[in-house]
């Protein structure tokens, strides 16, 4: 529980859409070790509950994340060598593999700031929703540090190397709009739609062939680290997969009578 009494992650699962909010306005969401573990741990759980098609994250406030809290955080004292790589190995790599390995497709839905590991958090995640005010910085050579959390992974596969190195080397503020324009976000809406959005996504999203989804989710996500071989064969076993699957057979029968699909996610 937070110091007010309210929970730091609230969740609610509606029309089989899970919602993660972080909530720590008074921090900008600057996301805690136990805050990461409880994300971590729903979307583990989303991916395991047939019940659960679609996920949402977002924040409270001003902030969708403000990165990691490094507060109480010593910038010297006892470090053993392997202490820092333990560390962010268990905790900025855990949450940015979470939304990456989320078997259902996840939305980030960025109302605010998103700096540091929070940016890494929304660029993990398979469809970027961006209110009008959201910003997306990578702070980290602004405090003397090498980007973590699978930056340099994800925005090198998103925006090419030379952008990547302009936004990590300088550590500018990128506007919404900007991110948009660079690939960093799907879809720029006015900070009143952005709930509204990311609902209606996730309800399409949530009536889909889930299991399709997922595998589709894999391909796409591995296609940028393998060669061509790995990538077809991978491929032609999703497809493999998927074709066992009651969502698939619906699909193809509604086809051929011409009628709209009715997906259940098995």
């Amino acid at each position: 529980m937070g110091a007010h009494g309210y929970p730091w992650v609230l969740h609610a699962t509606d029309n089989a859409i899970s919602w993660i909010t972080l909530n720590r306005p008074e921090a900008m969401n600057a996301v805690t070790p136990d805050q990461r573990e409880r994300v971590i741990a729903l979307l583990a759980e989303a991916s395991a509950d047939p019940g659960v098609r679609a996920v949402v994250v977002t924040g409270t406030g001003r902030g969708f994340c403000a990165g990691a809290d490094l507060r109480g955080t010593p910038a010297g004292g006892d470090r053993v060598p392997g202490d820092v790589a333990r560390t962010i190995r268990l905790g900025a790599q855990r949450l940015v593999s979470a939304a990456l390995d989320c078997e259902k497709p996840v939305i980030a839905a960025v109302n605010g700031t998103a700096a540091g590991i929070g940016a890494h958090l929304a660029f993990a995640c398979d469809l970027v929703l961006a209110a009008e005010p959201a910003t997306f910085i990578e702070v980290f050579a602004r405090r003397g540090l090498v980007p973590d959390g699978g930056g340099a992974y994800l925005l090198a596969r998103l925006t090419g190397p030379q952008r990547t190195k302009e936004l990590m080397f300088f550590g500018d503020a990128l506007t919404a709009a900007d991110a948009e324009r660079l690939g960093l976000v799907n879809r720029v809406v006015p900070a009143g739609a952005l709930e509204q959005t990311a609902r209606a996504w996730a309800e399409r999203l949530a009536a889909g062939p889930t299991r399709a989804l997922a595998l589709t989710k894999q391909l796409v996500n591995a296609s940028l680290d393998g060669d061509r071989a790995a990538a077809f064969a991978l491929e032609a076993a999703a497809q493999e997969i998927n074709m066992t699957t009651a969502d698939a057979r619906e699909g193809v029968a509604s086809f051929a009578a011409r009628r709209t699909p009715r997906y259940r996610g098995r």
